[in-house]
């Protein structure tokens, strides 16, 4: 093969609203794309930095000089693994996701193919992904379901962690009474808490509740698991891929994001243990541009559950090439991940 190049650069992508969660607000996203190039192909990944996870754009910057030998054969994906935990035995899965996206997309476009298929993944639809509603004023959060309802979303997920959480519910479901409502506590609740809101959440006719407990509180979630009817969800609870069979004895499914375990290659096997554990799966997303986006989708007609709206909340996407009506995203039918940059 012949020689081989790998650049990266950080955008700092925006919100088109404040995005707010339990633990924050933002409205800027650093976000670094990785660039490996061979033989006159070009293999692209994005590193979506969470500091919730012990990563932020400083440490994405730092950690790929150390890493880029790795990429020295991009067919080789078990030999990858092994060298970037050579290189980094611990830690910054999202600098790794992103090698290991841009090795997936090289080897899709050296054959011509969509990466999905490289992977011997479905070519089933891909479920309906939900569109958040983000932590804001009571009734900038109406706002938010109503006009998401009026572009035709049918599944919302509403982020709760506030001192008025059940009324928050309780207006969402009021204002898209027809729409799946799915809620994500995103580690926030109490035991106390969570075992009230989980009858508000049987009454609104929740599909699903995600993390309603700290990370480590497995006991907490097995007891909520005990008396729930709404699925609990882990995602806050799920770092590595090792963790996805002790969760599932606290949990009825498990939240999949590339960024957070190390990349597509590193979510498909924790796909595979939460299928043998008989867990169900959501493949979600961090703030990301259509590019880790179409990374995720690539293993999302795997999964029963889809939060995929990561770029359709960006102000400036620097990617192009999904396809959405609503909530539906056309599965990328070009070679690698299936998009471009703008």
């Amino acid at each position: 093969m012949g020689a081989l190049s790998l650049s990266w650069e950080t955008l700092e992508l925006h919100t088109a609203q404040p995005f707010g969660i339990a633990r924050w607000t933002h409205s800027v996203y650093p976000r670094t794309f990785v660039t490996f190039t061979q033989d006159g192909v070009r293999g692209q990944g994005e590193a979506a930095p969470n500091a919730f996870y012990g990563e932020t754009r400083a440490t994405v910057e730092g950690v790929l000089p150390l890493l880029s030998g790795a990429l020295e054969d991009p067919w080789d994906w078990d030999g990858l693994g092994a060298r970037l935990a050579a290189r980094m035995p611990q830690g910054h899965p999202s600098a790794r996701c992103a090698l290991e996206m841009a090795a997936v997309d090289w080897c899709a476009r050296a054959v011509g193919r969509p990466a999905w298929q490289l992977l011997g993944l479905s070519p089933l639809p891909l479920p309906e992904s939900s569109y958040t509603v983000s932590i804001a004023a009571l009734d900038d959060m109406r706002r938010q379901a109503r006009e998401a309802a009026a572009r035709g979303h049918r599944a919302l997920k509403v982020k709760l962690g506030t001192d008025h959480d059940e009324a928050i519910v309780e207006a969402l479901r009021g204002e898209a009474p027809g729409v799946a409502l799915r809620v994500d506590a995103n580690a926030a609740w109490t035991r106390p808490q969570a075992r009230r809101m989980l009858d508000v959440l049987a009454a609104a006719r929740a599909e699903l509740v995600e993390q309603p407990l700290a990370a480590g509180d497995l006991e907490g979630h097995a007891a909520l698991r005990g008396v729930s009817a709404v699925p609990i969800v882990a995602d806050e609870s799920l770092h590595h891929v090792g963790d996805v069979l002790a969760l599932a004895r606290a949990f009825d499914g498990v939240n999949l994001k590339l960024a957070k375990l190390g990349g597509p290659l590193q979510a498909l096997r924790a796909l595979r243990l939460a299928r043998a554990a008989g867990l169900q799966v959501m493949m979600g997303c961090m703030i990301e541009s259509s590019l880790g986006i179409a990374a995720a989708a690539a293993l999302a007609g795997a999964c029963d559950w889809a939060d995929l709206d990561g770029a359709l909340l960006l102000a400036d996407d620097p990617y192009a090439g999904l396809e959405w009506t609503a909530g539906q995203l056309a599965r990328p039918v070009g070679p690698g991940w299936g998009v471009e940059r703008r």
